[in-house]
């Protein structure tokens, strides 16, 4: 499996789009067929919006918060889960499994934990279990996404690391690039980020010099024929992916530009 591992200001351009942006390009260089993204397709809440999207590379975790013996058998988890998120670098996003799920009762998520994820690379956190002090993880620097807000922490432990799981309908593995904010998160695997980011850049300029200004330059056109401007740029929309996609493919150094629509 070959991997492609993206610089820091890679990973920060692709955080200043927003996941659909980020998914469009995976459609436009993935091998694969678009319904085989991992992504998420259940709802999920993100409780800091105002932090935009967040970028890193998946590290997992089961934990458990209903069970008092397995808490008590396990009296290092924190310990166990602190040093197998210092092994690996980051950025990391966390997505974590509440194996109580959907009767969750406690949470690994709060203020303490929050400021350690941070302080051990992890930029914020996915679970379908529920999570608390949410403001306070603002401050830390530490994005939240979950099924709900809640209160307690009941016998939280973290059990299991490193493996693939289930998350909103996607499988997830360690490792996968993940981009998530308020509309959910994709996840995509090392040796589909080659062309990640020229992807996301091509699809929202195809879109910014056909779709989207065909529905914009629309003054003193009549209903009908901004019909047919739409259906144009549409069309040429196709083809400037058509174009780059293939291009992809061949493993062309020099990327094409999309071309725009001429207007009546």
């Amino acid at each position: 499996m070959e991997q492609y591992p993206l610089s820091h200001s890679e990973l920060m351009e692709l955080r200043r789009w927003n996941t659909p942006t980020i998914y469009n390009g995976w459609e436009a260089v993935a091998p694969r067929d678009r319904l085989e993204c991992a992504l998420s397709n259940d709802a999920i809440n993100d409780y800091m919006p105002q932090m935009g999207a967040m970028v890193g590379y998946a590290v997992t975790v089961e934990y458990i918060c209903a069970d008092r013996k397995t808490r008590e058998d396990n009296p290092d988890c924190y310990l166990n889960l602190y040093r197998y998120l210092a092994g690996i670098p980051g950025p990391k996003v966390f997505l974590a499994k509440d194996l109580d799920a959907p009767d969750s009762v406690g949470s690994i998520f709060g203020e303490v934990t929050a400021n350690a994820y941070r302080s051990l690379g992890c930029v914020g956190a996915i679970t379908d279990g529920f999570v608390r002090d949410v403001d306070e993880g603002s401050y830390a620097g530490f994005k939240m996404m979950a099924k709900r807000l809640g209160v307690g922490h009941a016998y939280s432990c973290p059990l299991h690391f490193g493996r693939e799981i289930e998350l909103y309908g996607a499988r997830v593995k360690p490792g996968m690039l993940v981009h998530a904010d308020k509309y959910g998160f994709i996840a995509v695997p090392p040796e589909e980020t080659k062309y990640l980011l020229a992807g996301a850049r091509y699809m929202d300029s195809n879109e910014c010099k056909t779709t989207i200004v065909a529905g914009r330059e629309t003054l003193g056109l009549s209903a009908a024929m901004v019909a047919e401007q739409l259906g144009r740029a549409m069309e040429q929309f196709g083809k400037n992916s058509d174009r780059f996609r293939s291009a992809v493919q061949a493993g062309e150094s020099c990327l094409p530009q999309p071309q725009g629509i001429g207007f009546q």
